[in-house]
């Protein structure tokens, strides 16, 4: 299947009562999650690289098939901003690797106020390897350039589309496979996207998607992302 639809985590209180049960304990939520998606992102690595048992934990609980995309740490993108890439690159990559058949891309979303450099874009994917696919999320517009295209295709990396506001990103690819991330829809209740929206979107990823299309709704508010993320699966389902 090359439609790979999840949220952006999967920790949410909120979500009692839309995805996980009154009654099910917080410890078995993964479970839960794992039984309604194929794939979640883990925003929780972001802000701090959990233990090596954690890694193992999440890879324990989920079923075969099942898929973590995992956000790069923000001292290698914010605090190091790319710089000297190798060491926080190796340790990150040690512990997702603990994830084994359950790891899929790596996503590096970088500060807004960081503008271009191509040499430690160059130099962090370079630290990856072939080993992952590798998404990279910029958020300031000097990024948006024939330089960075080349970059990231001779790396294999993917440029991650999102939907928020901001700079407007670019029509060309860099990856035969596409990673997006969907925050802010304008339906009701508040960050939900409505149906003519989700179809626009499956539109688009039948005709870009590549070999495989990682699709994460970070809209988890009022449970928005668990509802557009199944509605966008049986969309993409019944092309």
């Amino acid at each position: 299947m090359p439609y790979r639809i999840g949220t952006s985590g999967f920790d949410y209180p909120h979500w009692r009562g839309v995805l996980y049960p009154d009654g099910l304990a917080h410890a078995r939520w993964l479970e839960a999650y794992a039984t309604a998606f194929d794939t979640v992102e883990l925003n929780a690595t972001f802000y701090f690289l959990p233990p090596a048992r954690t890694f193992r934990s999440w890879a324990e609980r989920v079923p075969p098939g099942f898929v973590f995309a995992v956000k790069a740490s923000r001292y290698l993108t914010h605090v190091r901003r790319l710089e000297s890439p190798r060491a926080p690159v190796e340790l990150l990559m040690e512990r997702a690797s603990l994830l084994g058949e359950h790891l899929g891309p790596v996503l590096l979303q970088l500060p807004p106020d960081m503008s271009v450099d191509v040499d430690r874009l160059d130099q962090t994917l370079a630290a990856f390897g072939r080993t992952v696919r590798v998404a990279v999320e910029p958020r300031h517009p000097s990024w948006f350039s024939d330089d960075v295209c080349q970059v990231l295709q001779r790396h294999g990396a993917a440029l991650c589309l999102v939907d928020r506001r901001g700079p407007k990103r670019p029509a060309w690819r860099s990856a035969a496979w596409t990673y997006v991330r969907l925050h802010e829809g304008r339906a009701r209740p508040r960050s939900c996207y409505g149906d003519a929206a989700l179809r626009t979107w499956a539109g688009l990823l039948r005709r870009s998607a590549g070999s495989t299309a990682w699709v994460y709704f970070n809209n988890d508010g009022h449970g928005c992302a668990v509802r557009n993320a199944r509605r966008l699966r049986v969309l993409v389902a019944n092309d």
